[in-house]
């Protein structure tokens, strides 16, 4: 693609540069808000090259953001009114949300264009904000609204896995091409849902966890996101007790409550990465009411490193998840947290869908977004390095005396069909 002034206009070329040549497309498309893109090519192997999307800013600005069939994530930013020596490499502060900060390095691949790798735990805070500041010693500081961010980033991902299976031919509407699988959030009603009754309230139950010794519990925040009144949670034995609502992060599905007093017993956050096999214990108060009033507590192994369409966010996990259980902390052989679990396939409708029924898939959200939560919260909390294997009955004893039953009252929300 020799016209470069065309490659710039297309400004990014939806970061049209690969770091094998010019590249190619868009193939297929991808729009979500003002975000636009596709998949591209080398041009000069034709060989797939990445799948991106950029998004125009009323400061003159072009914001891109790409992954390559390596699986690499690259952010760029483009103006007409620059004029760039090609090569210059450029030191770019990026503030999320006025507190996360990272310092990325980006090389001018034209006159108009700069462009660098956005390492993964920079990726993951851009996932969850909403506002992104980018300066430079060049350049004055400029906001960036992250409006759908979160909705593009899975969707660009999954651009890449059909290009690298099925070629650029088959390239279409990657927003709406794989639509996302049917997810049951594991928050459990406790009525029968009657499609002509009228609205009314219902009990959900769901699980959390005492994470700080000032009361602080984690939960999901599809969990209480509908409580109407008051929210109560118990631990095992003991009365319910009125919590409040410190922070809620809809985008990673978490919610922080508070009881008051002194806690004894709280979790404690594993400080180091899982991996692919490692084993773990899902613990949690599916069906509460109708198959026991205590915890239950399964077990299954980390079956991979990403949810839906490579989604890092999640863990994806083998050990059964039932209703109720959201909320609940995931934990590895030695009892330290490892994940929050958050949600499950709905099977029937997957089944309807693809004439299969998936067994045992279900996802956690991984403690680095955990943590990202908590700090962002204020929250003090304990982490520890992987600790020697104990019993899984020993693990669920030590689990008993800070995993808490959450409840409320919330509207009936009827699912449509």
């Amino acid at each position: 693609m020799a016209n470069h002034a065309r490659l710039a206009i297309g400004l990014l070329g939806c970061l049209a540069f690969s770091s094998a040549g010019f590249a190619a497309g868009p193939f297929g498309t991808i729009h979500v808000g003002n975000w636009q893109g596709g998949a591209y090519t080398n041009d000069t192997t034709g060989a797939f090259s990445h799948c991106a999307a950029s998004a125009n800013y009323l400061n003159g600005l072009q914001l891109g953001l790409s992954q390559n069939a390596e699986g690499t994530w690259t952010i760029g930013f483009a103006s007409p009114t620059w004029n760039l020596p090609e090569g210059q490499s450029t030191p770019v502060d990026l503030a999320f949300d006025g507190q996360s900060q990272f310092r990325i390095f980006t090389t001018s691949t034209h006159q108009k264009l700069i462009t660098g790798i956005l390492p993964v735990p920079a990726l993951n805070v851009l996932r969850k904000s909403h506002l992104m500041v980018a300066g430079s010693t060049s350049q004055h500081p400029v906001q960036f609204d992250l409006a759908m961010v979160g909705k593009l980033l899975p969707i660009i991902a999954n651009c890449v896995d059909q290009m690298k299976i099925n070629g650029v031919a088959s390239a279409g509407d990657f927003s709406i091409a794989s639509p996302k699988p049917p997810i049951a959030r594991t928050a459990a009603k406790s009525d029968v849902e009657n499609p002509s009754a009228p609205q009314k309230l219902i009990n959900v139950t769901g699980t959390g966890f005492v994470i700080s010794g000032e009361g602080h519990i984690v939960t999901n925040n599809h969990v209480i996101g509908e409580c109407v009144g008051d929210i109560h949670g118990n631990l095992v034995g003991q009365s319910a007790a009125k919590l409040r609502v410190v922070s809620t992060d809809a985008t990673n599905d978490l919610a922080l409550l508070q009881a008051t007093g002194n806690f004894k017993d709280i979790a404690t956050i594993r400080a180091t990465a899982v991996h692919s096999g490692d084993s773990v214990v899902v613990i949690g108060f599916p069906f509460h009411g109708l198959l026991t009033s205590d915890f239950t507590v399964t077990t299954g192994i980390i079956s991979s490193l990403a949810g839906l369409f490579n989604d890092t966010r999640f863990l994806q996990i083998s050990a059964p998840v039932q209703p109720g259980n959201s909320g609940g902390p995931l934990l590895d052989t030695g009892g330290t947290i490892v994940g929050v679990v958050a949600e499950k396939l709905n099977a029937l409708k997957v089944a309807r869908a693809t004439g299969e029924i998936p067994e045992n898939i279900n996802f956690a959200i991984k403690t680095g977004a955990l943590r990202d939560f908590l700090d962002n919260s204020v929250v003090p909390y304990r982490t520890s390095a992987p600790t020697a294997e104990i019993k899984t009955t020993e693990i669920a004893t030590a689990a008993r005396a800070y995993t808490m039953l959450i409840s409320c009252s919330a509207r009936e929300v009827r699912e449509k069909k």
